[in-house]
């Protein structure tokens, strides 16, 4: 589904990403975990055609997008949920989820039917629902990091993007994110995840990268990542 080849990239001069290979197959849950200033967010940016590659292929269903812009990326069906949310603050959470599926609007990506995707984002975010013409930037912030991700459900995405979706929410928010994701999970949407609760993501992913210094140190199924000594110490807290 999502095939990420040798990658490196970063911000001018400085590269970030050295060669990194990530597979995340259709249906599956993969994560992304590593400590802060691993190379995790440049990542997903150098996927969504945020930032320059200089190096490397990444390729979606087969078609090669390293090199296209985010909009073209957008219309093949990659959605991105990006690190710190970026809902349009001053329009409605509803304007903000129709925005999502504008490619579709546009028949740039026609696929399936808005308005039921529309009506299904409301019931799987039933908070977006109450609180539909109220203007997003006067959501809390576990309320926009579920618009976030709701706006990207209305891509009817092939694969969707979540960078850090439990940045700065209390836990019991963070608990209600991630049971969000194991549904979308069973529902069968291809997601690559980035987060920093890295228990908690490798509990509900498939399959997961260790990201150190812009390199994959260690690569796996999540359980057997869960279950390694190193890992454990690293980034579980050295829980046994």
């Amino acid at each position: 589904m999502l095939k990420i080849e040798r990658l490196s990239a970063g911000y001018g001069k400085v590269e970030v990403l050295h060669g990194i290979t990530i597979a995340v197959p259709k249906g599956k849950v993969v994560t992304l975990i590593g400590s802060n200033g691993a190379g995790k967010t440049t990542t997903m940016r150098a996927v969504s055609g945020m930032i320059p590659t200089t190096a490397g292929d990444i390729t979606l269903n087969g078609k090669r997008i390293a090199g296209l812009e985010s909009y073209r990326i957008a219309k093949l069906g990659l959605a991105h949920s990006p690190e710190g949310r970026r809902v349009f603050a001053t329009m409605t959470v509803h304007d903000n989820l129709l925005l999502g599926a504008f490619p579709r609007m546009t028949r740039a990506r026609p696929r399936g039917n808005v308005a039921s995707d529309l009506e299904r984002a409301m019931e799987l975010f039933p908070r977006l629902k109450e609180r539909r013409s109220q203007l997003a930037g006067t959501l809390s912030g576990g309320e926009q990091q579920m618009l976030a991700m709701a706006r990207a459900t209305m891509l009817n995405p092939e694969v969707i993007l979540l960078d850090e979706p439990s940045m700065g929410l209390a836990p019991i928010l963070v608990d209600e994110v991630f049971k969000i994701i194991a549904r979308l999970k069973h529902e069968g949407v291809t997601m690559l995840l980035v987060e920093q609760f890295a228990a908690a993501a490798l509990e509900v992913a498939d399959y997961g990268y260790v990201l150190e210094n812009g390199r994959i140190a260690v690569e796996g199924p999540a359980q057997k990542l869960r279950n390694d000594p190193a890992v454990k110490a690293a980034y579980l807290g050295g829980v046994h």
